[in-house]
Formats: structure tokens, sequence, C-alpha cells
């Protein structure tokens, strides 16, 4: 069965994240769309994105050291291909691949040009300012990333380059080498104050890119933003998909704005994570599944909490909710 959720995140669930509304000023002049024409903007957007795939390639997003990344043994799959178990070694995928481990990733792993493009900024959302980390152009990018850290962390742990086995930087090359965007922001609280910062960064991404795809990745406790922002409409209208990397169960998800859009779902859990039970991540996906949501789930064998931040495949995650 799946467990209830934490108290923090039922509280957060219980306020809005904001009605989507543009505050003030010159924001007020681009954000303020009908739903009608968002949808329709949103739509051209996917247009250009797939249009700009490759012919040698049949993902939208162009590989990036996919023979270090995405070479993952599966040992098991079902649903279609939808649900997967892949092969995880500690000595291996740490050990082997880390030149100091949890600590420095070998540089074969790493691509630092990709620096070039990234710069610390706060800017403003209505109301609030936030602190993120931007990799990739400020203005018309063909897609959006957003990625949500867990208790603890702030933009500087989704910006490392060398932490998590390089999988960060991995991520900031196939946004910048595909013509996207990444963020990073600072989450200020896992409650409704910070779904609510989110919503206003997920509106601003969308008006920067005209309507183009968003997609919110949330890890570990972040995932109580991501379930949060579940709940608000207009969020859930800017968004392509979310990915959820050992993160909570939502079992009220059933019913959010975001259930009622079938907006993709893309799970990784670690089977021996000790802070989110796996059963209990699966058992929900199931669900979903059964009820044919557009969901996928990748299990990492004998992987703890934060195995699914190192060894997540951006690039398949991000073609699978791009291509919905």
């Amino acid at each position: 069965m799946v467990g209830p959720a934490p108290r923090s995140f039922r509280q957060a669930l219980r306020s809005p994240a904001g009605n989507g509304k543009a505050r003030s000023g010159k924001e007020a002049t681009v954000v303020e769309m009908s739903t009608a024409h968002f949808r329709l903007a949103r739509a051209f957007g996917a247009l250009l994105f797939l249009a700009g795939a490759t012919k040698a390639d049949s993902g939208a997003l162009q590989p990036f050291k996919d023979e270090l990344f995405s070479s993952q043994t599966v040992i098991e799959t079902g649903d279609g291909g939808d649900f997967k178990v892949v092969d995880y070694q500690e000595m291996r995928d740490i050990n082997g691949r880390d030149q100091i481990p949890e600590r420095r990733v070998k540089s074969a792993y790493v691509s630092l040009g990709v620096r070039r493009q990234q710069v610390d900024e706060t800017p403003e959302l209505g109301t609030r300012k936030l602190a993120v980390t931007r990799t990739g152009v400020a203005e018309g990018s063909r897609f959006t990333v957003i990625f949500i850290h867990g208790r603890g962390g702030d933009r500087r742990l989704g910006a490392n380059d060398f932490t998590f086995g390089g999988n960060f930087n991995r991520l900031k090359n196939l946004a910048v080498e595909n013509g996207g965007t990444y963020y990073a922001p600072s989450v200020p609280s896992f409650d409704s104050d910070g779904v609510a910062a989110i919503a206003d960064l997920i509106r601003f991404s969308a008006v920067q890119s005209s309507g183009r795809p968003v997609v919110l990745a949330c890890a570990s406790m972040g995932s109580f933003i991501c379930w949060g922002i579940a709940r608000d409409a207009a969020s859930v209208e800017r968004l392509a998909g979310m990915a959820i990397l050992g993160g909570a169960t939502d079992p009220a998800f059933i019913g959010s704005a975001a259930y009622k859009r079938k907006l993709p779902l893309f799970f990784t859990h670690g089977s021996r994570d000790s802070v989110y039970a796996a059963d209990d991540q699966i058992a929900f996906y199931r669900r979903l599944h059964g009820e044919k949501y557009p969901t996928r789930f990748t299990l990492f064998q004998t992987g703890s909490h934060g195995t699914p931040v190192r060894m997540s495949d951006w690039r398949e995650i991000l073609n699978w909710i791009l291509a919905r």
C-alpha cells in the first residue's frame, strides 16, 4: 500500500501555487495569455522543437556522451518497456566512475565548455525574486528543464559539473547543444511558499520561450514541489511533463490538475532507498499505468536514495516527455 505523505507535504498541497496571473509591470503584457492562446503557442513550440531533430537521430535531443551515460544494462522489463530494472553496482558506478568517489567524476564524463553559457542570476518573478543558475539562452529556447533539489541543497547542487558522476554536466550540455535552457533554482522551502516560487519560475520560463515545452524534474524532498505544482492548473498547462527522482509518493495526485490532463510522469528510484520506499513508488506507478496514464519507471537494482540523481538517463527522460 502507498503510505501517507509527510505532514509538511500535506500542508504544501493544501495551498494553491498561485493563480497564474502576472502581478505588475511589463510582465503583465506578456503573461496574461488566454488558455487558448497559450495552447496554440505551446503546440507551435513543440512543432518547432520536433522539426529541429536531426534525420540521423530518431530522438528529439541529439546524443551527448551516450556511450558513458546511456549504456546501462537492463536486467528486467515490463509494461511494454515502460517499466525497467537497471543493473547498478556501487564499485563500478561510483568508484569506477569517479576520480574521488562521490566528489569528483573522471574528466571523460564532463565537457566544461558549457560553462560559457552558465550564469547565476536572480530574475524578478512578479512580486518575488528567486536565485537560479541558468545554463543556456535567456530567451527563445526550444525547451526548458527546471531541476528541484532536495533538503539541504540549493542551486549549486544542480549546477555542479563533477558530483553525481557528472550527470548534471550532461544535462547542461544536452540543453545547450539542443537549443534549450536549464534552470537550477534555490528552492526557498518545501511547502506552499516553495511551490508558489516554482510556479512563478515555470510561468517565467514559458514566457521567455514563447510557450515552448517546460519539463519539471524533482529529486528527493523536492518531489513535494512537483506534487504541489500538480495541483496548480495554470502551471500544469505550461508543463510538458515531470520527472520524479527518488521522491516521495503522492496518493492524492489522483484527481489533481496534472492527473486530469494526463501530464506525463517519469519515475526513477533506487531499490534500496531507505528514505522513500521503492515499493510504495512502484505501487503508485502501477496504479497509474493500469489506468493507461502516460508514465514510465526505471528502478536501479541495489541503488540507494541518491542513485537516481547519479544514474538517471536525462536524454531518455527528456526525449520521452517531449515526444508525448
